[in-house]
């Protein structure tokens, strides 16, 4: 008897789902393809693989204490993607300012951009998620306009409610993918913000050890 009881509420949740029809298949692959690349961008966007909060100041302490070859070694071993950048400051430690910047800020280009690319299904699912509700909801609703045009809902509420209830299902199926995979963005967004500027307070201290 307990296990029936249990059993309940999943059978009852799965009933609700197959009555969202058959757009709820389109939906649910969102759901699918969302939490694959939440868990991706959790892994390839951890703190401590695009940039470890003491590595610019154990680089400064080699640079002034050693000189750009051993901080290029420095940099070599990190292997982070902040370490990428300010290697390529290193390797023209001899060049201008301003050839020096440029290196810095296009390799820190490329790198926000292979990072970012990976958040952007989360915003087009964020995007065709609620769509595919609302076309759900227009697709119940008409369904629910048809039974009363023939007659039929008059005498049996049953089939009226079906088209409401598919309207609502898909609607909130809907909003259930997009907002984890909005919310999803936004947070792994921060985070490459957080990177960027660790990344330029950093740049900033390797450039005044060059200059001096």
């Amino acid at each position: 008897m307990p296990q029936t009881d249990a059993a309940a509420p999943m059978a009852n949740l799965l009933e609700m789902l197959k009555g969202g029809g058959p757009l709820m298949i389109p939906i649910a692959l969102c759901s699918v393809v969302a939490l694959a690349y939440i868990v991706e961008r959790s892994i390839r966007l951890r703190m401590n693989r695009l940039a470890r909060k003491s590595f610019g100041d154990d680089l400064v302490k080699v640079l002034r204490e050693g000189g750009v070859t051993p901080a290029l070694e420095r940099c070599a071993t990190e292997k982070t993607f902040q370490a990428r950048i300010l290697a390529a400051g290193l390797k023209r430690a001899d060049a201008t300012w301003e050839e020096r910047d440029k290196a810095v800020e296009d390799t820190g280009s490329r790198e926000v951009d292979r990072l970012s690319a990976g958040l952007r299904p989360l915003v087009v699912i964020g995007m065709i998620a609620p769509l595919l509700g609302l076309l759900g909801t227009v697709w119940g609703m008409i369904a629910a306009f048809q039974v009363i045009a023939t007659g039929e809902g008059l005498g049996d509420v049953d089939k009226l409610a079906g088209g409401i209830s598919q309207a609502l299902v898909t609607t909130a199926a809907g909003l259930v993918v997009a907002i984890p995979a909005q919310a999803a963005y936004y947070y792994y967004r921060s985070r490459i913000d957080r990177f960027v500027r660790r990344t330029e307070d950093a740049y900033a201290e390797v450039s005044e050890a060059l200059r001096s």
